[in-house]
This record gives structure tokens, C-alpha cells and sequence, in this order.
């Protein structure tokens, strides 16, 4: 449990080089930022074969997102100029999806809208996202991860009682509700074409994508186990056994121990069995004096003496680790859960797995536009029309 314990080797590749379980699928990714290329990695970390789409003007030059953009080939076009919206649906012809991150009506007016492109391969999965979706209100205003989960309702559940809500990263909007949700519905969809025939239009919305990930929750608010307001429910860091600590060092300790079994060890080890004070584990109006106690007692050693304490007991008692400890704790380095690349930094595997059609070790991103003649080529673009495009600024 306790980071020094662990081996600084980079853990073993994820999946055994297999082709993944999309593999043999076909992906254009016309390229944006955030949820877009997070769910053009997650298709590709699974086997697909997706090619991104980048503007010209960023030809040559390093990956902006080296982890984000990793598995995927990368060809630049002008969307902007007919040529290169030509060149686009010549790809779209033989893709089995495309995905895009623009606002509505972007892509039709660049003639790369789904309607042209599912009359042309009636097959194809068109993946949108977007923070507000394709239609209502808010469907063309601008906004980032912040707004969309501050309008689903969910910002304003995060953060202690008598504060302000405090912003969960980026995590509950762009990628739990968008990219991962879109990654979902285009597979979901990809398996109805196999079934159908027939492509479809898949609308992820972060909003939507939020909200549904909130469900658990308002179950519970629905059945009276929760209260709309921060710090006062039992997931939300109010209560004294599912909260952080601080500890003397100023690192912390995670205690997540809900059923009486787990509840029970934690106060073994904190020597607090006995203790009437800790004897009402639910009992809302003790837990803010219990908070008080177990901050005391986490307070007077560091963060590893306790989780050295707590190392092989079932009390769901846990160090919190920056990513570099992370990267190497026993379990993840084990699991492959992050891999070390060349240069040092940690970045995720491949996620989930598959024992059956294992995925493939990611590839690094490669420079914008690297692959941009050879998949042309293969669309069918001879070399006259190459360097025709390149000479006119359509292709990098």
C-alpha cells in the first residue's frame, strides 16, 4: 500500500499485443480538443483504426496532446475549402464511423454533415459531441466542462457545507459524460450497423452525460437517503468514514469504510473500538464531532506511518497519491494500470480488458499530419492530385 514499496520498472504491456475487440474498424476523427480526442483514444486504445483529421497549419509540428491523440494516424485538410471536405468524404466512404466535436451545424455547413455522409455509406456511425447536445436552448452557445455540469445539476453537489462548489477537474463533463458516453453510443451503434445495415447519428451531450451519471444519487434522494446540499450525505465528505484526512506531513489518507465490517477494522486500528463516541456510526448529528476526533488523530503522523497501519487490513483505508506514486503503486505497476514512457511521465493503459481480444500496446502519437500521404493513397488520391492539394494549402 504504501508508495516507496514500489518497483520504479514500467509495468508489463496491457492486452499482449492482440488487435483489440474493434479491431478491423474503421474511424475518422475530425480533430477537436478535450472529449472528442478522449474518445478517439478510447477507440483506438480498443483496436480501432481511427484516423484524425487536423488543420494544416499544424502540420509537422509535435502532438499537442501526446496521450490524448496516442493510437491514431494523422493527415491534415482544410475543412474550410471544398478540396479539402472533398478529400475528407473521400476517407468517410470507407469508414465505418466518424466522430466530431464542432458545434451544431459545423459540419453541415462544411458539407460534411450526416446527411450527405450517410447518403454516401449508408453504413456509417456519425458520432457528434458537444457540451449542450444538437438541439434545445442552449444548443449554440459556447461553454466548457464547468457550465455543462453546473447546468445538469452536478457542480453544485461537489465541495464541503459551508462553501463554495468546488470543480471536480474536468472529469464529470468532458470525460465521464462526454468522451467516455461517446465512445459508448458509437460502439453501441457500430454493433447495431453490424446487426442493421443501416449507420446512425449518435448525440452525446455532456449535459446528458452528466446527468445520467448522476443516477445513483437521485435514486437515493428519491427514496429520502439524500439531502440537496453539499457536505451533508454520506458520498459527499460529510460523513466522518468517507472523507480525507490530513496528515502531519500535509498529505492525506482516503477512509472509505461504509459497511459496519470496514467501519469496525478502522477503529481497531485507530485503537477506537471501545470508544461510545464512534458506537453510532450513522448518527448524522455525530458525525461532525467524530470528523473533529479522526481529524486529530490522522494529524499526529504522516500520510505512509498510516498507511503502513493499515496495510493488509480491510478497513478500505487508503494513502492519496500524486500521479508520479500513483504510477508506481504495487497494484497499479502490477495491473499495467499506467505505463512509463520513454521520457519519464506516467500515462494510463489500455482500459477495460479484454481476455478474449486483448488490446494493443498504444502507440505514441505521432506528429501532426505524419500519415497524411499514405492514407490519402489509400483513399484513392493519386500523387498528381497530392501534390495539386499541397501546392494550394489543402493538405499539409
Amino acid at each position: 500500500m504504501t508508495p516507496a514499496a514500489a518497483a520504479p520498472a514500467e509495468p508489463p504491456a496491457v492486452g499482449g499485443g492482440g488487435g483489440g475487440p474493434l479491431a478491423g474498424v474503421r474511424i475518422v476523427e475530425l480533430g477537436g480538443i478535450g472529449p472528442g480526442p478522449f474518445a478517439g483514444m478510447i477507440l483506438a486504445d480498443l483496436g480501432a483504426e481511427v484516423v484524425r483529421v487536423d488543420r494544416p497549419a499544424e502540420h509537422g509540428g509535435p502532438s499537442r496532446h501526446p496521450v490524448l491523440h496516442r493510437g491514431r494516424r494523422s493527415v491534415t485538410a482544410d475543412l474550410k475549402d471544398p478540396r479539402g471536405a472533398a478529400v475528407v468524404r473521400r476517407l468517410i466512404d470507407g469508414a465505418d464511423a466518424l466522430i466530431e466535436g464542432f458545434r451544431p451545424g459545423v459540419t453541415e455547413r462544411l458539407g460534411l454533415g450526416p446527411e450527405s455522409c450517410l447518403e454516401r455509406n449508408p453504413r456509417l456511425v456519425y458520432g457528434r459531441m458537444t457540451g449542450w447536445g444538437q438541439d434545445g436552448p442552449l444548443a449554440q452557445a459556447p461553454g466548457h466542462d464547468i457550465n455543462y455540469i453546473a447546468v445538469a445539476g452536478a457542480l453544485a453537489q461537489v465541495g464541503p457545507a459551508d462553501g463554495d462548489p468546488v470543480v471536480p477537474l474536468n472529469l464529470f463533463g468532458d470525460m465521464g459524460g462526454g468522451g467516455m458516453l461517446l465512445a459508448l453510443g458509437v460502439s453501441a451503434a457500430l454493433y447495431s450497423a453490424k446487426v442493421t445495415g443501416r449507420g446512425q447519428v449518435v448525440d452525446a451531450a455532456m449535459t446528458d452525460g452528466t446527468a445520467i451519471q448522476m443516477a445513483l444519487l437521485q435514486g437515493l434522494l428519491r427514496t429520502g437517503r439524500w439531502t440537496e446540499g453539499r457536505g451533508s450525505n454520506l458520498f459527499d465528505g460529510a460523513a466522518p468514514f468517507y472523507r480525507t484526512y490530513r496528515c502531519a506531513d500535509g498529505r492525506h489518507i482516503a477512509v472509505g469504510c461504509v459497511e459496519p465490517q470496514f467501519y469496525a477494522e478502522t477503529l481497531r486500528v485507530l485503537g477506537l473500538t471501545d470508544d461510545p463516541q464512534f458506537a453510532r456510526q450513522h448518527d448524522r448529528e455525530a458525525w461532525p464531532a467524530m470528523a473533529t476526533r479522526l481529524a486529530g488523530l490522522f494529524a499526529a503522523r504522516t500520510r505512509d506511518d498510516w498507511a503502513a497501519a493499515f496495510e493488509g487490513t480491510e478497513s478500505c483505508v487508503t494513502p492519496v497519491l500524486d500521479w508520479t506514486e500513483a504510477a508506481r503503486h504495487p497494484h497499479n505497476a502490477g495491473r499495467g494500470t499506467y505505463r512509463i514512457t520513454p521520457d519519464g511521465f506516467p500515462e494510463p493503459g489500455t482500459a477495460p480488458r479484454f481476455l478474449g481480444t486483448p488490446s494493443p500496446e498504444p502507440r505514441p502519437a505521432v506528429p501532426t499530419g505524419s500519415d497524411t500521404d499514405e492514407v490519402l493513397r489509400q483513399a484513392g488520391i493519386g500523387a498528381d492530385e497530392l501534390a495539386a492539394l499541397r501546392s494550394a494549402g489543402v493538405i499539409g
